[in-house]
């Protein structure tokens, strides 16, 4: 398959967590937009404008309500989902953050960001992609950060649970690259979402951050879906491994 062909996501059936609003909002729809029916996994039952929209459009597959830092509900809603669908593609980009000095971090803190960002991520594609092993065919698409790549400034889970993410996603490449299920990442710059408006609100950081862009802007999550749709995508079917930045140049600079 070559052309624009090659990105078409139609008859397949993504699975997208943290879907409510930004980036995972973005991806959900982007991914509906190139054909897939896209079922949205919230710790909430209300998943707000993006199921309405999904739905409008005839692209809802369902959605899941389950806290990522339970294991056990995890578990459940996973079987559950794959009594009725099959799952082609599975976007791992439900997050959470805690800022503030790391000498004063909390260890609940860094309990709870790494079960929501690092061990939902491999539990998640443990559960959906081992049908995708038995087909022979399946996407993983995993949310790193820059944060993947760098230290930060008083997000010490965060970083460390980003960097896990990165690891992650090219220890199961190793190993499920030549049964022909892509893993591969994204990895954000810095983007107009809920997760950032601490350093939006902070004038100093955000011009420091925004004077380093190359690009001469921050990010918006509709950014980031072009990526996510490639990565789900048989146009990235060598594609194995790879964390994707899409910072606007960030990490150039």
């Amino acid at each position: 398959m070559t052309g624009v062909e090659a990105f078409s996501l139609e008859g397949r059936s993504a699975v997208v967590t943290g879907a409510r609003s930004g980036i995972g909002r973005a991806i959900a729809l982007g991914l509906a937009g190139a054909g897939a029916q896209v079922a949205i996994w919230g710790h909430r039952a209300n998943q707000g404008e993006t199921a309405a929209e999904l739905a409008a459009r005839g692209r809802l597959l369902r959605t899941v309500e389950a806290d990522l830092g339970d294991p056990e509900l995890v578990d459940r809603a996973c079987a559950e989902l794959l009594e009725d669908h099959r799952v082609d593609i599975l976007v791992n980009n439900a997050g959470i953050i805690r800022r503030g000095p790391a000498a004063d971090s909390p260890r609940g803190d860094w309990d709870d960001v790494m079960a929501v960002n690092a061990r939902a991520v491999l539990q998640l594609s443990q559960r959906l992609a081992r049908p995708m092993l038995e087909r022979g065919s399946g996407k993983v698409i995993n949310i790193a950060s820059m944060l993947s790549f760098q230290g930060g400034i008083n997000v010490v889970a965060y970083t460390a649970a980003k960097h896990a993410v990165a690891g992650l996603t090219r220890a199961l490449a190793n190993e499920w690259a030549g049964r022909g299920v892509q893993v591969n990442a994204i990895a954000p710059g810095y983007i107009h979402t809920d997760n950032t408006a601490p350093l939006q609100r902070d004038p100093v950081r955000y011009r420091a951050i925004l004077d380093r862009i190359p690009a001469g802007r921050w990010g918006e999550p509709s950014d980031v879906a072009g990526a996510a749709v490639f990565l789900a995508s048989s146009a990235s079917d060598y594609v194995n491994g790879h964390v994707l930045a899409v910072d606007g140049g960030w990490l150039a600079r």
